[in-house]
C-alpha cells in the first residue's frame, strides 16, 4: 500500500511481495494519495503524483496489478464521520507533531485492506510507528492479514529512500544524514557489545 511516486523502495517490498507469493500468487500494489493522512492542503497538493511511472515500476518489480483509486472512490460520502483511532501509540513521536496523521493513515489502511483482501500486506521498516500501529491495528480488530516488514532501503548516503526526498535541499539532506548515521552508530555499538559478552562467556572458567 502506497501514496505512489515509486521509488526503489517500493520496488523492492513488490519483489519481496512476488517471491512470498510464488508463481500461482497474486501482487496488487495499491497507490492513493490519502487526504486524511495530510495535516496542511498546501502540502498534500505537492505530493508528487507520478501514476504512469509508477505503473511501470510496480510492472518492472513483479507486480500482477495497480489499485489506484479515486478519492471519491475511497470516499464516496466525502471525509467519513466513522474512522480508526491510533490511540496512545499514535499520540508519541512522530504523531506529537502531526496530531490526526496516524488516525488517517489507519482508516485507509483499514479501508484498503477491505477493498483488496490480501493474505499478506508488506510495509517497510523506515516508517518504524506506522508499522506497528497497523500491527496493532490488525490484531486488534482481527483482520484476517499477515503483515510483514520489509528491511529499510537507502541511498549510498544512507539516507532512506523517501518520495519527499526530492524536497530536501542540499543542506536539508546533509542534515537529515545525522539520523541514519545515529543509527548506524548504535547498532555497531550494539553489536560491539555483544560480542564483547559472548567473548567473555566464551573465555569465562567453568564452575
Amino acid at each position: 500500500m502506497t501514496m505512489g511516486a515509486l521509488h526503489e523502495g517500493h520496488a523492492t517490498l513488490v519483489r519481496a511481495a512476488r517471491q512470498a507469493a510464488g508463481p500461482d500468487g497474486q501482487v496488487v500494489v495499491t497507490v492513493f494519495v490519502n487526504p486524511l493522512q495530510f495535516g496542511e492542503a498546501a502540502d498534500l497538493d505537492r505530493y508528487p503524483r507520478t501514476l504512469d511511472a509508477d505503473l511501470a515500476t510496480a510492472g518492472a518489480a513483479g507486480a500482477d496489478a495497480v489499485f489506484a483509486p479515486g478519492v471519491d472512490e475511497v470516499y464516496p460520502g466525502g471525509e467519513p464521520q466513522v474512522r480508526i483511532t491510533a490511540g496512545p501509540m499514535g499520540e508519541r513521536l512522530e504523531g506529537a507533531s502531526r496530531p490526526g496523521h496516524f488516525d488517517g493513515m489507519l482508516t485507509v489502511v483499514a479501508k484498503l485492506l477491505h477493498l483488496t483482501r490480501p493474505d499478506e500486506a508488506l510495509y517497510g521498516q523506515k516508517d518504524a510507528q506506522q508499522l506497528a500501529l497497523i500491527r496493532r491495528m490488525v490484531r486488534d480488530l482481527n483482520f484476517p492479514v499477515r503483515i510483514t516488514g520489509v528491511p529499510t532501503v537507502r541511498d549510498a548516503d544512507g539516507l532512506a529512500l523517501s518520495s519527499r526526498n526530492r524536497f530536501l535541499s542540499p543542506q536539508e539532506r546533509h542534515t537529515a544524514l545525522a539520523l541514519s548515521h545515529a543509527l548506524f552508530a548504535a547498532r555497531d555499538r550494539l553489536a560491539a557489545q555483544q560480542a564483547l559478552h559472548e567473548r567473555a562467556l566464551a573465555t569465562a572458567p567453568a564452575p
